[in-house]
């Protein structure tokens, strides 16, 4: 069984702890940490979006972020980054590859496999600093169907006509527009 600390909101673990299964049926505040994965593309930025095993508790089947997951109760976010990156992906990095672009609170309910399902949760957002080789990828299958790249702007209609085969929060997907407007795109 999966831990989380309950957090506030600002982030902060308020020392409690609360099952996995408890938070999201209740819609406890507790912490996840994003990675996006980016590369240029012809003079324009495309990002590796993740489909979603079918199994998954939510969003199943969906595109989304490059990596994420849940931050284990005693942990911190930038560790969970690092982990959730070599065991979706199978990329490994250090702490100085990983750059956090911003933070955010999520509160959804909806339901997936004929349950509610209470997503209430602090977001650490990060971008991954070097280049992926996607022939190099290895993808956890109990969670990761797939992946592929699409392009920033593609992604950002998508997003923002909520196409339901998309769960990309929108929050992180604006943090990661802002961070690569400071960026230039090689062509």
């Amino acid at each position: 069984m999966e831990w989380f600390d309950v957090c506030d909101e600002n982030g902060q673990p308020t020392g409690e702890t609360v099952s996995r299964d408890t938070a999201h049926r209740d819609g406890v505040l507790h912490r996840t940490a994003h990675v996006w994965v980016t590369r240029p593309h012809s003079g324009k930025w495309e990002v590796l979006l993740q489909k979603r095993s079918r199994n998954k508790d939510s969003h199943p089947g969906c595109w989304d972020t490059s990596s994420a997951g849940h931050i284990p109760a005693g942990s911190g976010p930038l560790p969970s980054a690092i982990r959730e990156l070599n065991e979706e992906l199978g990329i490994l990095t250090t702490a100085d590859r990983l750059a956090e672009i911003g933070r955010f609170c999520v509160d959804d309910v909806e339901s997936f496999h004929g349950k509610p399902f209470h997503d209430h949760e602090y977001i650490f957002v990060y971008i991954f600093l070097d280049q992926v080789d996607t022939d190099r990828l290895v993808l956890q299958e109990s969670e990761v169907e797939s992946a592929a790249w699409f392009g920033l702007e593609e992604l950002s209609r998508a997003v923002s006509h909520s196409q339901k085969d998309f769960c990309v929060p929108p929050e992180s997907l604006v943090l990661l527009t802002e961070y690569l407007r400071t960026q230039t795109c090689p062509l």
